[in-house]
């Protein structure tokens, strides 16, 4: 980017200068003796065009919407249309969660975002024994397409995009969603949305799994198959960074394990007889905005430079959109804190500034009372109308890739990649993200515990955790409780689906769901078909544990 003669006389003037820096930091020494992000990149006190020597334009920046869309996979990004501001929401029924959703589309949501409660995500019912204790607590119950009904009740499915984070059982809620669509009058070529559908970074760090990696993987790419054919406007799977973050990765892990995570559904999808054209244009990614603001930037833009590099290089993808990385992005959970809690609300902001200045596609802020309760009405319309300041008042949505050229962020991007490209080599090696989840599992552990060993030794200031601490600190009032009835109500309702549905025609497509699973069918077309009589999720899931068995983690230290 630049000749030798200017890289010459930059450096024999940034000699003199740092002659003088030297002299300065005599008279007023540095607040640390090392500055670094938290992948481990050493921060310099300046950068200049000599870090930049190597970097090819074309090659490496290019304008936006180009290959290798380090600049944005957009010409014009939010010049065009302002990111999908998808906040997250899902507790108790079906009924409160349908509240909430149209709350926050009359506050002005452009898209909805479902969280779904353990037992759902795990393929239970609400009348099994294991969901005791847990129904509607972290996410809403849904069991039938009852529940599916009325959590959509008055939205219209064919106009609204839904984000669903569900894994294991994605393929089963996914029916669901069509058979609700279509009963609205939509044809399910008309809905659009995305299911999260990222079952190895389950194993990785979240926990909510059911089948063995292999049958999995063949759920998985019977819904791209299917979902390529039948619903084309559909995101078939959210290849999932943020939970890998929330564990303790790094911003260079967080970039390597989630590509590596996209790498492996690609392989299973090509190997089933998928063209990597047919569904590469469909996935999407779920990034994780952390508090290093610009650390958070330059990730962005290295995760959309290597993805670019993976599908074109390594898949022989032809079709340019196959090459982009899009992706929602959620504000960091980790870095909430029960301790003076409306800070929280600067921390999402500027979390959220830098998912917007790299480009994400769509965006959830966290609430500020998150690391105590689920949020109220309140403090999600504050982290809405956080979105709404970005987008429409401070004026960073009105050019593409603001920080674009800024040597420290390309030299940082450059970094990231580098960093990131070392671990997938590895993955690699190992065999892949399937075999490697123990040595992914062992990286994030360790990075977590220097993490917390940083906050603990007060190398990492933390507002009111280890500094600024308020004393006698009042409580926050107003938190939301989910009404303990909500298990017997829901109860009750699925017991009263069972007895008014044609339980021999459910049983004759449970067994049919038996036949798919142990012959090479695609499994989906059958979900629908059972979905549709009201067969539920946990008799569903529970023909498939018969048939694939259960997966066991493994306990690494």
């Amino acid at each position: 980017m630049f000749n030798q003669d200017q890289l010459d006389k930059i450096a024999a003037k940034k000699e003199n200068w740092t002659a003088k820096l030297e002299a300065t930091k005599k008279k007023r020494p540095e607040r640390q003796t090392q500055f670094a992000v938290d992948s481990g990149v050493d921060i310099n006190t300046v950068y200049t065009p000599l870090d930049l020597a190597d970097m090819d334009y074309d090659r490496d920046l290019a304008l936006p919407g180009e290959y290798p869309y380090t600049r944005g996979v957009q010409p014009n990004l939010y010049r065009g249309r302002l990111w999908t501001m998808r906040q997250y929401a899902g507790f108790g029924s079906a009924e409160e969660t349908n509240q909430r959703f149209r709350y926050l589309l009359e506050q002005g949501q452009t898209g909805l975002s479902c969280a779904f409660d353990l037992p759902t995500q795990i393929g239970y019912d609400s009348d099994h024994p294991l969901a005791k204790g847990e129904i509607g607590k972290v996410g809403v119950a849904i069991d039938s397409l009852a529940d599916m009904e009325i959590l959509f009740d008055q939205i219209p499915l064919g106009k609204v995009s839904t984000s669903m984070t569900i894994n294991a059982p994605a393929g089963v809620l996914l029916a669901m969603y069509i058979a609700c669509a279509e009963k609205q009058g939509f044809n399910k070529s008309q809905i659009n949305g995305t299911i999260q559908n990222d079952v190895i970074k389950e194993y990785i760090c979240r926990g909510t799994y059911i089948l063995p990696p292999e049958p999995s993987m063949r759920l998985i790419s019977n819904i791209f198959e299917f979902c390529s054919k039948e619903i084309p406007q559909w995101n078939t799977i959210s290849i999932s960074g943020y939970h890998i973050r929330e564990a303790g990765a790094t911003a260079a892990q967080e970039i390597a394990f989630t590509l590596a995570d996209g790498i492996a559904y690609v392989d299973a999808a090509i190997k089933a007889g998928l063209d990597a054209d047919a569904f590469g244009p469909r996935l999407s990614f779920f990034f994780n905005a952390h508090l290093n603001f610009l650390e958070e930037v330059a990730k962005f833009r290295a995760a959309r430079r290597v993805w670019a590099k993976i599908m074109r290089e390594r898949f022989g993808a032809k079709n340019p959109r196959s090459w982009t990385l899009r992706f929602h992005t959620q504000t960091a959970g980790v870095s909430l804190t029960a301790q003076q809690p409306m800070v929280n609300i600067m921390r999402t902001a500027f979390e959220a500034l830098s998912a917007v200045l790299g480009g994400t596609q769509s965006l959830h802020t966290n609430s500020y009372d998150e690391a105590l309760a689920l949020p109220c009405d309140e403090s999600v319309m504050i982290a809405l109308r956080t979105q709404q300041v970005i987008g429409y008042e401070i004026g960073v949505c009105d050019l593409v890739d603001p920080l674009g050229g800024s040597y420290y962020i390309e030299s940082l991007t450059n970094a990231l990649e580098e960093k990131a490209m070392d671990y997938i080599s590895k993955i690699d090696a190992l065999g892949g993200a399937v075999k490697a989840i123990e040595y992914m599992q062992k990286e994030i552990h360790n990075s977590a515990y220097q993490y917390q060993l940083a906050i603990d030794n007060n190398k990492k200031t933390v507002i009111g955790v280890n500094s600024f601490i308020m004393k006698d600190e009042e409580k926050p009032k107003g938190l939301l409780k989910v009404d303990l009835s909500v298990g017997d109500r829901q109860v009750a309702k699925l017991a009263k689906v069972k007895a008014e549905r044609d339980n021999a025609k459910v049983e004759s497509l449970l067994n049919k769901v038996r036949e798919a699973a142990m012959s090479d069918a695609n499994m989906i077309p059958v979900f629908v078909e059972a979905v549709r009589e009201y067969a539920t999720l946990g008799e569903i899931c529970g023909v498939l544990r018969d048939v694939f068995g259960e997966y066991k983690q493994q306990i690494v230290f």
